[in-house]
């Protein structure tokens, strides 16, 4: 018999179906009946019906018509939202989130975890739903031994923290075997969720937990199943890990609080687990520790924080490049040999990706033809220092990544549990201190892409600076052309002066001062991607005010490179005759951004250039001018 799960201001109530040719309407007039029946007042509805309803599936909040039979419109287990005339939308109810469709279960490949191999790269594809996971015998061997141990210590009566103790203060209260399982402590986007679940998983899988199988294969059933808990991004103090964030992973996990899936949309999280055939955990000795000890909010965000930092500094090497063209700079600040004698490997980099796009032996380009001869001896720092500049930001980033892949296959929890030892060690590998110094590190740098680029805005903008109408507009003053979205430039870039102020110099105690320096790493984590969507913002800007700068110059073109980039962007965004609303195109360029289109624009032609460099011209190091993220030291996973 097919069962529906229909909410109803307030509640959610399962009504079962006999027939599954009876109507939406039929539906809707026994979940009201349901709904009046539990309320001394019938829920303020005298006659059932007199009332008024229409009825939307969750997922999508699709309309559906109260004539279609059940079996036409409707899947067994699926939910539905059922609006009263004259309410307004319940406040218990969230509804299903635009744009997360690629969060379908559908995937048919499978990510093989077992506690070493992740890397940030993986994780943030795991969190937009392209693997299921799956883990090896290996690991599954390891959790059975950690397990055994503590059944052992339950068994034998042994005080150990967290395990037959309580947590933080109440480490020294001992917790009778008839009440372990109540030792556990009390919203991200479904994308970053996942990204949270599965590096627990990830974490658990190494076996120094003391979880359960039993346990983690419900929770990678979940994770498969996009059965998401709601987690708030705030309340983390990134020390005892980030207890408050998976408190809440684990609450939606053992059926309480609110659940995510592509199916039911936001709902109870036990009638989402029910929905996908899913049991509730019902927590052992030292699960409830094991569930929230650790710092995989904070590495989680990082690990989005390093990908997307990456892709915009790549990406800001071929924006600064297509603003000096337009400036008509000279690209003799990017000799190589001027690089050598300073070798830092950022620095190089950058300066080879600049060559790469305005070698003029490679790429002519009709407007540096037009200025070859001119008496312009050296440019302004923001386009003659960009190896300099950028090349820092580079080198950041890869620090960074190595500290996040390093947090991703660590263990984080607190006590630890040594199978082959046969016994626990309390330690503090649960602070935060390692991601929330680098994530602090990582939104200085990156800040200064934007900080260079709001410059090179100026310069565009400025007719003094750079011999182009006053704000790249015909009819200056009818027009105000790019003056605002300059401005709102050097908003985003004051703001990232704010923001980029450290979260991990500050310390509060916490836990009756048993926890007594914390790291403030999800602060850390969230400011940094914060300042990194801002600087995507003002590179889209100073992008569309390039490739404005472009039409200046016609008929002169660029190099080839450039012009592809440009014919990118002019492919959502059209050029700037007259004033209009700016916001959509700054977003469709950033979205460009978002989705590395103008990387991949550019990249064919820098590798190009690259494997066409004179044997001797070659960097030493094989990794110093990667175009790619360097591989994990780790053995790689297996996907299936």
């Amino acid at each position: 018999m097919p069962r529906f799960t229909v909410h109803v201001r307030d509640e959610w109530l399962t009504v079962p179906c006999k027939d599954a040719s009876y109507s939406i309407n039929w539906l809707g007039v026994e979940a009201l009946k349901r709904y009046a029946k539990n309320k001394p007042d019938n829920g303020g509805i005298p006659n059932i019906k007199d009332v008024r309803f229409v009825a939307r599936r969750c997922q999508g909040q699709g309309l559906l018509d109260g004539d279609d039979t059940i079996e036409d419109v409707l899947e067994d287990n699926d939910f539905v939202e059922l609006e009263i005339e004259g309410d307004t939308m319940s406040s218990d109810f969230i509804p299903s989130q635009p744009g997360m469709s690629y969060l379908y279960p559908y995937e048919t490949s499978y990510y093989i975890l077992y506690g070493n191999s992740l890397c940030s790269t993986d994780l943030v594809n795991l969190g937009r739903g392209r693997y299921k996971i799956k883990l090896t015998p290996e690991a599954e061997k390891k959790v059975e031994q950690s397990r055994e141990l503590l059944d052992t210590i339950v068994k034998e009566k042994k005080v150990v923290y967290g395990i037959t103790t309580g947590f933080g203060k109440f480490a020294r209260t001992v917790i009778p075997i008839s009440k372990l399982k109540y030792s556990l402590g009390s919203p991200l986007s479904p994308e970053r969720t996942r990204m949270l679940l599965a590096l627990r998983i990830n974490v658990l899988a190494k076996g120094y937990s003391g979880i359960s199988l039993e346990t983690l294969h419900t929770m990678i059933q979940a994770f498969n199943a996009s059965c998401l808990s709601f987690v708030p991004e705030k309340g983390t103090v990134g020390a005892s890990g980030d207890l408050a964030p998976l408190s809440h992973l684990a609450l939606g996990l053992m059926g309480e609080g609110k659940m995510w899936s592509p199916k039911s949309g936001w709902a109870d999280a036990k009638y989402v687990l029910e929905a996908h055939g899913l049991r509730p955990i019902s927590l052992k000795p030292k699960e409830g520790l094991a569930l929230i000890n650790g710092t995989q909010m904070i590495t989680s965000l990082g690990a989005e924080a390093v990908e997307r930092a990456e892709s915009v500094a790549r990406q800001a090497d071929i924006i600064a490049a297509l603003t000096l063209e337009v400036l008509k700079g000279t690209t003799k600040a990017f000799d190589s040999d001027i690089h050598e004698l300073r070798p830092h490997l950022g620095q190089k980099e950058v300066a080879l990706r600049f060559r790469s796009l305005l070698d003029s032996d490679h790429h002519p380009s009709e407007i540096a033809e037009s200025h070859r001869f001119c008496d312009r001896v050296q440019d302004a720092y923001t386009m003659r220092c960009c190896p300099q500049v950028h090349g820092i930001v580079n080198d950041t980033i890869a620090f960074v990544r190595n500290i996040i892949n390093t947090e991703i296959n660590s263990a984080t929890d607190n006590p630890m549990v040594f199978a082959e030892r046969g016994e626990t060690i309390s330690g503090g590998n649960f602070h935060g201190e390692y991601p929330a110094k680098a994530l602090d590190y990582l939104a200085i740098g990156v800040h200064e892409l934007a900080s260079i680029s709001e410059r090179r805005i100026e310069r565009l903008c400025n007719p003094s600076l750079s011999e182009l109408p006053a704000f790249l507009v015909n009819e200056g003053g009818l027009n105000s052309g790019f003056m605002i979205a300059h401005c709102t430039a050097a908003a985003l870039v004051s703001e990232n002066k704010v923001l980029c102020h450290p979260s991990s110099v500050d310390s509060l105690s916490t836990s009756a001062a048993t926890e007594d320096h914390v790291s403030m790493g999800g602060w850390a984590a969230r400011k940094a991607l914060r300042v990194i969507e801002h600087v995507e913002q003002v590179l889209a800007i100073e992008l569309l005010a390039a490739c404005q700068g472009i039409e200046f110059l016609r008929p002169l073109r660029t190099t080839t490179p450039l012009e592809k980039v440009y014919d990118l962007v002019r492919s959502v965004v059209k050029p700037w005759i007259k004033d209009r609303f700016m916001s959509a195109d700054i977003e469709a360029v950033h979205r460009l951004l978002v989705d590395q289109k103008v990387w991949n624009v550019a990249k064919p032609y820098i590798e190009k250039y690259c494997t066409e460099l004179l044997p001797e011209s070659r960097p030493t190091s094989p990794t110093a001018f990667s175009l790619e993220p360097p591989p994990s030291p780790r053995k790689r996973v297996r996907l299936e």
